[in-house]
């Protein structure tokens, strides 16, 4: 095992142990903060041989299943015969039981005691957010029927657009754009919105762009500064891959947290919403009741229904759960356990080889001199500190002169050679705001030129309109990094700014953005095989971008030139 002396930010006092006391900065060594797992080489082969000749580098997006939980998952399912667990009958009722048992069993691996949390089952993240933000805006409709109420939402910059979403149903609304905002409305008391009003914040354990990690301890902080009227809302899919997540002390807890079971053990496809129970009065006012939440209901003649209020999953759960998957979750979290031990052990592991790929990346220069990469990350990240930064790195490329390569086309190259990244702005408008530089007034011209976050434009004006991200997960080796670093250095560091556009390449759709496809066609250029250059001039406003006269706006936006082999 190696360890890892690293830098503390949260102090500036000398320490006698280490002999640093002239130093600013006191380094303290943290145990197994960075430990390669040697044994995942040689699970990669019995367990992930559907990885064989490929590196898999999205475990961001979802992290892979292993052979053993297929296997015992498809035994469990020829070997008993399950019922839909509403039903009465004998396979019903074991399912019923399991999904019961799988639930508290979820809550366990989190750390969290059934006693001070409920686990609803849902489809992913997104669904567990959603389900809160209906909830909440029904309890404040019913709050307003004795009184006005409003609700007043927060959100940090760094949190994916399912949280960002949350907005549009709160009163008002407010983006905190770095930590130090979020320290100094704690600080200040939860100012920013009034007694009637029912606040909620949320904000990712890790952001999916970067994978930097934020305080896990503004849930307690907020609540004790709001006296309780401010809730929180941690969105723990991206930590949750990498990270143990503790939920043992219900004090120090978030209200409300949103995870993927599939960005953990790869299979099954299947979320949660986990709750504390303390705060599970925010959520019984939803007016919408599905099957199996319900007592009684009038449908003919009246409209009246009771619902069910033995739990709080009792009422949220809509219709049949998807126990299969479910079933499935019980195994994964064995299989898991039995593969990598622990969460912390994946923390060290995935530590380990963020730094080791860190440490790599940002020494690729051309000859001369210039950087590859430029790589986006936070003052307060440290690769090869899991408490401040996730195995994730996010970058862009440029060549030599300093042009940008577009991040669909470093991603087109890499799974041609059978490496799997993710480029494009992530679904984390935040992050790519901050770390590209986009102002609003920037990101709506983009939207007039035709960008779209399913379909980005290669660049504006020379600036990139997404990036490229590498995630690493649980079953990662150090030969998945030396393969990524190989082919930067092989395919990616010769390529030439007069390489990146050419009408002759089967790669050109992927280069340049579609309004100056339309260009090229539009003038008619003498010979559709020669290479083409594509410069961009300056913007126009929204309002001088209209749908008529499409060639004469594309004219002045993009200068042509050619130039030959």
């Amino acid at each position: 095992q190696s360890h890892l002396f690293l830098t503390s930010r949260y102090s500036n006092t000398s320490s006698p142990s280490t002999n640093v006391s002239s130093r600013k900065w006191v380094r303290v060594i943290v145990s197994q903060a960075m430990s390669y797992n040697l044994d995942v080489e040689t699970l990669r082969d019995s367990e992930y041989g559907h990885l064989n000749g490929k590196t898999y580098l999205d475990h961001g997006g979802t992290t892979l299943y292993a052979k053993s939980l297929v296997q015992e998952f498809a035994r469990d399912l020829l070997g008993n015969l399950y019922g839909n667990p509403h039903s009465a009958s004998t396979p019903s009722a074991v399912a019923g039981h399991r999904v019961d048992a799988v639930r508290e069993k979820a809550l366990r691996f989190f750390g969290a005691n059934p006693e001070h949390y409920d686990l609803i089952f849902v489809s992913n993240a997104t669904a567990a957010i959603k389900l809160v933000t209906e909830c909440v805006r029904d309890y404040i409709n019913y709050e307003n029927t004795k009184g006005k109420k409003k609700f007043w939402y927060g959100y940090h910059k760094d949190a994916h657009n399912s949280v960002v979403g949350v907005r549009e149903h709160a009163t008002t609304s407010r983006c905190f754009i770095n930590d130090d905002e979020v320290e100094d409305w704690i600080r200040l008391g939860i100012t920013g919105h009034s007694l009637d009003e029912v606040g909620l914040f949320a904000y990712p354990g890790q952001s999916n762009m970067t994978g930097r990690r934020l305080p896990l301890s503004w849930s307690a902080r907020i609540r004790e500064s709001s006296h309780g009227r401010t809730f929180t809302l941690l969105d723990a899919a991206a930590l949750a891959t990498t990270s143990p997540l503790d939920l043992s002390d219900p004090a120090a807890s978030p209200d409300f947290v949103s995870v993927s079971f599939y960005k953990i053990f790869g299979f099954p496809d299947v979320g949660a919403l986990i709750i504390r129970k303390a705060a599970g009065h925010l959520l019984e006012r939803r007016r919408y009741f599905g099957g199996g939440t319900i007592d009684m209901v009038i449908a003919v003649g009246g409209t009246s229904h009771v619902k069910r209020d033995t739990s709080l999953h009792d009422q949220l759960e809509d219709g049949t759960l998807p126990f299969h998957s479910i079933f499935a979750l019980d195994i994964a979290i064995d299989v898991h356990a039995r593969l990598f031990t622990s969460m912390a052990r994946i923390s060290s592991h995935t530590a380990f080889l963020a730094s080791y790929l860190y440490d790599n990346l940002q020494h690729l220069r051309h000859t001369n001199g210039s950087s590859l990469l430029r790589i986006y990350t936070d003052d307060a990240s440290s690769y090869g500190n899991p408490i401040l930064q996730g195995a994730t790195i996010v970058f862009n490329v440029y060549t030599s002169e300093g042009k940008l390569i577009p991040c669909e086309f470093i991603e087109k190259l890499a799974d041609n050679e059978g490496i799997y990244i993710r480029s494009g702005s992530l679904c984390n408008p935040g992050g790519i705001a901050t770390y590209l530089g986009y102002t609003p007034q920037d990101l709506k011209r983009a939207f007039a030129l035709g960008n779209r976050c399913s379909k980005p434009l290669s660049d504006i004006d020379g600036n990139p309109t997404g990036v490229v991200r590498v995630s690493l997960g649980a079953m990662s080796t150090r030969q998945d990094v030396d393969t990524l670093v190989s082919f930067l250095v092989a395919k990616v560091l010769p390529i030439k700014g007069r390489d990146l556009v050419r009408s002759d390449d089967p790669l050109l759709e992927n280069l340049i953005a579609y309004d100056t496809v339309s260009l090229l066609e539009d003038a008619k250029l003498p010979s559709a095989t020669k290479h083409v250059v594509v410069e961009r001039g300056a913007m126009k406003s929204p309002e001088e971008l209209s749908s008529s006269g499409k060639s004469r706006r594309l004219a002045r936006l993009f200068k042509i030139s050619r130039f030959k082999r």
